[in-house]
């Protein structure tokens, strides 16, 4: 475990990236550069004894992928002890560039045979090309969904009173402290919540919100507004975008990822939602100010 290659996997960083965005200030707009925490897909392969098969894809900041990698396998059941692990590498096909080769990571097991993956819940089919990258989770999203559809104008003002509306519904957390929320309204007349729903997850809540939507035959919502507590990952947008969802907000902040796919399907992506100020980081042109 002291090879070259796990040192240099242990120590890689890329953890933040540069974006352009607009501010609202009461009604005030302005333009400034901001940092996003990043975000990119990361493949985990397992081998043993000459075979390979990819376990999983998850979403994470790039830095310490190999830490990252090895207590996945821990937490799944996969290994027992550190001495399982012959070595872990980043992908070394020339084929592929930096980014792709820097997003799988392969973890060389000494056993004669790869372990039963039947028990493990999070396995994915995944393409047998070595790289995977944010550039390929976009693209895919906008295969599979298309553009989001131009939906409304919404005033600044009324984003600001979401927050506090979303606030009055949120009964469990009132009595706990401890669940995230997420909210649909109406973008033409959004002061009042047509559906919140709480989860100590932020996926769960969201996932909530939108299965009621589902049965509730209100799918697309392609004239909605929907507010989450927590940040904006990738999985996050991407939810909103299978619902058909035009605005999103959330009182914290988005993921790089988060933030180049919103742009890339014409989605609103509103972050640090919190008092009479919010930051635009796609869709500004939705947000009358």
């Amino acid at each position: 475990m002291s090879s070259p290659e796990f040192e240099a996997g242990a120590v890689r960083v890329g953890s933040r990236v540069p974006a352009r965005i607009v501010v609202l200030d009461g009604r005030q707009r302005t333009t400034r550069r901001d940092q996003l925490a990043a975000e990119e897909p990361l493949e985990i392969r397992l081998e043993a004894a000459g075979q390979q098969h990819s376990l999983a894809i998850t979403m994470r900041t790039p830095g310490a992928d190999f830490e990252l990698a090895a207590g996945f396998l821990l937490s799944e059941g996969l290994i027992t002890q550190r001495d399982s692990i012959d070595r872990i590498r980043y992908c070394i096909d020339d084929e592929h560039d930096d980014q792709q080769r820097y997003n799988v990571v392969t973890v060389a097991l000494r056993q004669a045979e790869l372990p039963d993956l039947a028990g493990s819940a999070r396995q994915f089919p995944i393409s047998s090309s070595c790289g995977v990258c944010g550039r390929d989770s976009i693209d895919m999203l906008r295969r599979r969904i298309g553009a989001v559809a131009p939906g409304p104008l919404v005033a600044a003002t009324d984003l600001y009173a979401l927050p506090e509306i979303v606030q009055a519904h949120q009964s469990i957390f009132a009595a706990t402290g401890g669940l995230h929320a997420a909210a649909l309204f109406d973008a033409v007349q959004p002061g009042k919540a047509l559906a919140v729903r709480e989860d100590v997850g932020r996926h769960n809540a969201l996932d909530k919100l939108i299965g009621w939507a589902l049965l509730n035959g209100r799918l697309p919502l392609t004239q909605a507004i929907v507010l989450v507590s927590g940040r904006v990952s990738f999985e996050i947008v991407q939810k909103c975008a299978a619902a058909g969802v035009p605005i999103l907000c959330a009182v914290s902040a988005p993921s790089s990822l988060a933030v180049a796919t919103a742009r890339e399907i014409g989605m609103t992506l509103v972050g640090f939602l919190r008092g009479q100020r919010a930051n635009l980081y796609a869709g500004a042109e939705r947000i009358i100010s």
